[in-house]
């Protein structure tokens, strides 16, 4: 529930989501920013339930943070549900709450494609946008997203190519970049399915 360590200086990306379950696609995210980024660390922030999501289907926050400790694998990889003890399930309130505790840290916003068309319906979303750089992964289906979602849209002056990902973190806010990277079609939605087959 604590928040990660991290040293003054470091570059950090927050990768948030119900995880519900978290799968490969979700590693590769992760994956991808953290080396195209340069960061030092990731932190996966395992939220306690999506304001836009039915948590009908949500298992127990406990064992998606197992699920996820055993996914988030990669030594630079740390897990929390800092959210729990924030009190809250908005990534705004989050961000300022992090960015309160550990002052002297550059973050970054890492989500996948798939979340980018629904952006502007998460609360206070310009808010996010210009509280931190935010990279977006691709993700299968989603790769057209940058050119029609009205975040990307708003923000296009923004956007850094990709070809120069390595300097979002030295970017003030606003700025995001897209990221290209091998699709993996697993999803949270389709593990679900089927476990309920089974």
């Amino acid at each position: 529930m604590n928040l990660p360590h991290a040293e003054a200086g470091n570059r950090i990306g927050l990768f948030g989501g119900s995880f519900n379950p978290p799968h490969s696609g979700h590693q590769l995210v992760a994956q991808t920013a953290m080396q195209r980024l340069g960061l030092d660390q990731v932190w996966w922030l395992v939220t306690p339930g999506n304001p836009l999501k039915d948590h009908g289907n949500l298992a127990p926050l406990e064992r998606r943070i197992e699920l996820v400790s055993a996914i988030a694998s990669h030594p630079r990889m740390k897990v929390t549900a800092y959210e729990a003890v924030l009190g809250t399930s908005y990534t705004a309130s989050t961000l300022a709450g992090i960015l309160h505790r550990r002052p002297g840290v550059s973050f970054c916003w890492i989500m996948g494609a798939d979340n980018l068309a629904g952006f502007h319906r998460w609360q206070n979303w310009r808010d996010i946008v210009e509280t931190v750089p935010i990279a977006v992964v691709n993700r299968p289906g989603a790769s057209l997203s940058p050119l029609f979602a009205p975040m990307a849209q708003v923000y296009s002056r923004a956007r850094v190519p990709e070809n120069e990902a390595g300097l979002l973190m030295r970017c003030p806010a606003p700025a995001w970049v897209f990221l290209h990277a091998p699709l993996d079609p697993t999803s949270s939605t389709v593990l679900r399915r089927e476990a309920g087959q089974r």
